[in-house]
């Protein structure tokens, strides 16, 4: 009862057009059932092959979300169910996603994620590197996948000022985006993905509509990985 409890207090601060990806990484799967039963659909997951047990074994009306960093080798796996993946962060994934939706008869939706965060990381795309890929004849070859937005971190900090900051620099590029009117086949943008338990009241004033939350779902995680 407690993570319906926790999934009805956390709606209280989500409005209507947002969207909430439990994330459900290294919890059991008695624990997403009950999330699952409490109205729950979309949950995600950062490791591949935990995700593919959990889909083996949990109602198939869920939507499974990939969102940790994709290794290219193991896209196979889950490709013939995933519904989102979230870090999508170079041209070689895209192409490696496409062949293997492809394989399964399907289009795979991704987003985008962009660096945002002022802290060093060795994920994510420029924004110019973003327009590069979408403008690329390569990029507008890809029949099986479809980008439908954008994700980004902030940086780990209590400096609220500046994660708001990281944030709003998002949304203006997704803006820009949108109103350069480029949509294609393959990309037509609905969705930016920022936020997380630490900051997704911040993410959501700065114009996010999905927000990633496990801890206030599922309560405090033991890091096993």
């Amino acid at each position: 009862m407690l993570i319906e409890q926790n999934l009805e207090s956390l709606k209280v601060d989500i409005p209507d057009h947002v969207t909430l990806v439990a994330v459900s990484k290294t919890k059991p799967v008695s624990d997403i059932q009950e999330a699952f039963d409490a109205g729950q659909q979309i949950f995600g997951e950062n490791k591949i092959q935990e995700m593919v047990n959990k889909y083996d074994v949990l109602p198939k009306s869920i939507q499974w979300h990939m969102i940790g960093h994709l290794q290219r080798n193991k896209v196979k796996y889950m490709a013939h169910f995933v519904d989102l993946i979230h870090g999508v962060d170079s041209l070689k994934t895209l192409k490696e996603i496409d062949k293997q939706a492809k394989k399964h008869d399907r289009i795979i939706n991704c987003l985008l994620q962009a660096r945002i965060a002022e802290e060093e990381t060795k994920f994510g795309l420029t924004f110019d590197e973003i327009e590069i890929i979408m403008n690329s004849e390569d990029f507008k070859s890809l029949k099986n996948i479809q980008i439908k937005g954008l994700m980004g971190m902030a940086t780990f900090t209590d400096d609220t000022n500046q994660i708001a900051k990281e944030f709003k620099s998002l949304k203006t590029f997704y803006d820009k985006l949108k109103s350069d009117n480029l949509s294609t086949f393959n990309f037509q943008l609905s969705t930016l993905s920022m936020g997380m338990s630490g900051d997704y009241k911040i993410a959501i004033e700065n114009g996010s509509n999905m927000i990633r939350v496990g801890s206030k779902i599922f309560g405090a995680r033991n890091y096993i990985a």
